[in-house]
């Protein structure tokens, strides 16, 4: 099977364009579309639906479609090793984690990574969906539960659990509730759980449900639960490592905190000696070891 009129089907079939497809290639629309029928004349079979609002592929384009994105998924990797000196760290790394832990504890730091290695370009992707790694979705994931797909090496981090905290303004204003059954006295604002993602804090929020609550304020992601907070508009639910880095944040009712979830680091067997993902993993772990030192309570 000719390779090039392989990456040319993958292109297709990727942009949903003949035209998309022909400005990435740097290809004409007549061009792609020749080979295209070639390709499809070679295995008889059609691989496209065509219609005015581009390409659909069909059941047979789609199993091509699988192929060639393992394909292409093996060549970045093995161009990506191929790219990684042995003495320098350099060019991108796509990390993929949580919302909630990206933004609040990951990317305030990546200044100490940029400080040791500026030539490295991080492409952050904070989502909840979890982000196939083996297909090269991304290189490196920080991940709530341990990865179940194979052919990841995976290392634990660190346990995090879900405690209730408040602003000292907002205690002084209102008082500082010592028992889940005061707190239909206060705005409790966490984490939707209905949202993906959630195990950190189901256990602690179902357990202070069961009591009468006065007001809920409800956010999709830890971000926004933490803005409430820090405006003084209730008691909210969030991850321990938060109250490290914020220091208006009083933790209340110090008996109560959520079940422990496991924070992992998992990254491709492929990559195993990328010099990239050693030098991100080895910053993740310095950053966990010196918040441990500077905050051991928590």
């Amino acid at each position: 099977m000719d390779w090039d009129k392989l990456r040319i089907f993958h292109a297709v079939a990727d942009a949903g364009s003949l035209t998309h497809a022909g400005d990435t290639l740097h290809l004409s629309q007549s061009a792609v579309s020749r080979q295209i029928r070639a390709l499809e004349e070679g295995l008889n079979t059609t691989l496209f639906h065509r219609h005015a609002r581009g390409l659909i592929l069909t059941e047979q384009g789609e199993l091509l479609f699988d192929a060639t994105k393992a394909m292409s998924a093996r060549l970045e990797t093995a161009s990506a090793r191929i790219r990684d000196s042995e003495e320098e760290v350099f060019g991108k790394l796509r990390v993929t984690t949580t919302t909630g832990f990206g933004s609040l504890w990951l990317a305030p730091r990546l200044a100490n990574l940029y400080d040791k290695h500026p030539e490295l370009q991080i492409d952050l992707m904070l989502e909840e969906r979890v982000l196939d790694l083996p297909m090269r979705e991304a290189d490196v994931a920080l991940r709530m539960k341990e990865p179940s797909q194979a052919d990841l090496i995976r290392k634990r981090l660190m346990t995090v659990h879900m405690r209730l905290y408040a602003t000292r303004e907002y205690l002084d204003k209102h008082g500082e509730p010592k028992s889940f059954s005061e707190l239909k006295n206060h705005r409790v604002i966490y984490q939707d759980r209905t949202g993906t993602q959630v195990a950190a804090n189901l256990s602690l929020v179902n357990e202070i449900m069961t009591y009468q609550m006065g007001n809920v304020l409800t956010v999709n992601n830890y971000f926004g639960v933490l803005q409430g907070v820090d405006n003084n508009l209730g008691i909210g639910v969030l991850p321990h490592y938060v109250a490290a880095d914020d220091p208006k944040l009083v933790r209340i009712m110090p008996d109560q905190q959520s079940t422990e979830v496991p924070l992992y680091l998992a990254y491709p067997e492929e990559l195993r000696h990328s010099k990239r993902v050693q030098a991100f993993r080895d910053f993740v772990i310095d950053e966990i070891n010196k918040s441990r030192k500077k905050h051991p309570e928590t």
